[in-house]
């Protein structure tokens, strides 16, 4: 009888790069050990899955949040100690300096080891994204019930 792979589903809610360092650490090492894993990103954490320039927003409150939010994965800034974007720039220096890689080639590493990202229906239509403004490689836009169905056949769900 062939063992059935296991899986592993992270929920993605902030944008913040240390969150999202952690969150494609642990995909990405999810993925390497053999494992299935789905990524399903919510609210903030549509910065990883969003495309640099992309413009979101057609009323005027969704229109301040993408301008607010603006840019793409590039433009996380850690949890603490933003000061103003100083400390993204701090951060990329030191992980830089450390041989790490860029929250970008992380993202890329995940998709390349086929790690499964999904976006999340209700914050599209909340915030007023488009399709078209998130990277091609999300696999699809669901619902909270599709998250759910993973989550219960995964062996761990990580909410990030």
């Amino acid at each position: 009888m062939e063992e059935k792979r296991k899986e592993i589903t992270l929920i993605v809610l902030s944008g913040d790069m240390d969150k999202l360092v952690a969150a494609f650490s642990i995909a990405s090492g999810a993925a390497a050990s053999d494992m299935d894993v789905t990524m399903f990103f919510t609210f903030w954490g549509f910065r990883a899955i969003k495309k640099a320039k992309a413009s979101t927003g057609k009323s005027f409150l969704a229109k301040m949040f993408g301008i607010i939010e603006g840019g793409g994965i590039g433009k996380a800034s850690p949890s603490k100690y933003s000061m103003a974007g100083m400390g993204r720039f701090m951060f990329k220096k030191m992980m830089k300096a450390k041989g790490m890689m860029t929250l970008e080639d992380q993202r890329k590493l995940a998709i390349d080891l086929g790690v499964n990202m999904y976006a999340c229906q209700q914050t599209m239509d909340i915030m007023e994204i488009p399709r078209e403004a998130l990277i091609d490689e999300v696999k699809d836009v669901v619902g909270v019930a599709f998250m759910l169905e993973h989550a219960k056949n995964s062996f761990t769900t990580l909410f990030i």
